[in-house]
């Protein structure tokens, strides 16, 4: 049986022009991040299984790539049940791995750590446009920071970036709090046994819109006294920083007015000082799926892409679950694909501001003569130019066409006779 060229499904080969563009991006990434005091660090692709389903990460449990036990261990005979068959498998994202990573070297880290990942995350979810089951994630956050410094370091860092990457394409940031939507859901009647739910069905906003949100708490047996005070609330909250402190006056029944405060604070000040040109707005049906989030919340949107290209949030009591005590912490995640599907969209193209030159030899160049150009290429390597040594094709022509598709601007030609 012959053997299969095609990739796994959902995962994928990348050509060398993409694989440009992503090194690009990567690299317009990493040095951002680091002019902003973050520190690049990796953890292990595999987990164990027992931190993949600790019920953290929300509906990705349910698309873990578990690994099976090894030699001895693994016993089909005896085996009840799958726990009894894997215990490990493929992180689905990095923020469980950088917790595990953090309690395990807090003692030799600096605190506050402000931590750099970008990896490989895999979920066995449906394939589609823009997602694909390995991916990269390239994740900044700040562990052990409870102030509100953290939130608007990592803001003014991830727009920094995004900016850079894309700056044709004009992106929104919307920002919100998990303690806000308790607060709203709380005074508009909703009991708390209730309230996940509750954002559950106000998550899909995007979706089925207001009408859609309102039909779907009704079916679900609420009161429809508090589904229109719920309505009615959402709609008359703007998306400014005064806004914010207004809903704070709104909610004192059922929310410390701290809360909105502290978060209009990080919008002024975020759109104080920001150098990067987008729009920072006030979300209030910003849920956010995964269950770890326990404040500021935050996701970003693009030209170009229909969905998110970024979210993160402040996640306090992820880190506790492994050493028993609550550490402060705080994310920000790029859709690094995402991006990267953009780019691709536009071109994929970018200055990298390196000289590209091809060296194109006659077949059967005499070995003295093919040594000194050997020496010659490697004498403008060391000034910085990219040269790339080829053999020169019947086909001179297309060979150059297809050369300067690669970003090859000046060619030289050497023949084992010099021309007449």
């Amino acid at each position: 049986m012959a053997l299969k060229k095609k990739p796994v499904t959902g995962m994928r080969d990348i050509l060398p022009d993409e694989m440009q563009v992503r090194n690009y991006v990567t690299q317009q990434i990493r040095e951002t991040y680091e002019r902003f005091g973050f520190t690049q660090i990796e953890t292990p692709c595999v987990e164990h299984i027992e931190n993949l389903t600790s019920k953290q990460g929300g509906d990705n449990e349910k698309l873990i790539f578990k690994i099976l036990k090894r030699g001895e261990k693994l016993n089909l005979e005896t085996a009840e049940s799958e726990i009894d068959l894997t215990d490990s498998g493929l992180r689905y994202d990095l923020t469980v791995p950088l917790s595990r990573y953090y309690s395990n070297n807090k003692a030799v880290l600096p605190s506050p750590f402000k931590a750099l990942q970008m990896g490989s995350v895999w979920r066995a979810d449906r394939p589609q446009k823009g997602r694909f089951r390995q991916f990269t994630q390239c994740d900044i956050d700040i562990l052990g920071d409870a102030t509100s410094m953290a939130e608007i370091e990592l803001i003014l860092a991830t727009t920094t970036a995004l900016g850079r990457i894309c700056p044709d394409n004009a992106f929104v940031v919307r920002i919100n709090d998990r303690r806000i939507l308790r607060g709203m859901a709380l005074h508009c009647g909703f009991a708390e046994s209730a309230l996940d739910q509750v954002f559950i069905t106000l998550d899909k906003m995007d979706k089925i819109g207001m009408d859609g949100v309102k039909a779907e708490l009704l079916d679900a047996g609420h009161e429809a006294t508090c589904v229109e005070a719920y309505a009615k609330l959402l709609s008359e909250v703007t998306g400014d920083a005064e806004g914010v402190c207004m809903l704070g006056e709104t909610l004192a029944d059922t929310m410390d007015r701290s809360v909105t405060e502290g978060l209009a604070g990080i919008m002024d000040t975020v759109l104080e000082v920001s150098e990067t040109a987008f729009q920072l707005r006030f979300d209030p049906t910003l849920v956010r799926g995964m269950s770890y989030y326990t404040g500021t919340i935050f996701e970003v949107s693009m030209e170009g892409f229909g969905g998110s290209v970024a979210g993160g949030g402040r996640y306090d009591r992820m880190i506790g679950k492994f050493t028993g005590q609550d550490t402060p912490a705080c994310g920000f995640s790029i859709g690094f694909e995402r991006i990267i599907t953009i780019l691709m969209d536009q071109g994929g193209r970018f200055d990298s501001g390196v000289r590209k030159k091809a060296y194109l030899v006659e077949k059967n160049m005499d070995p003295t003569r093919f040594r000194q150009i050997v020496r010659q290429a490697m004498e403008e390597r060391k000034s910085g130019t990219q040269v790339l040594l080829s053999q020169m094709n019947k086909n001179k022509k297309f060979q150059k066409e297809q050369l300067e598709k690669e970003g090859y601007t000046e060619f030289v030609e050497f023949y084992r006779e010099a021309l007449k």
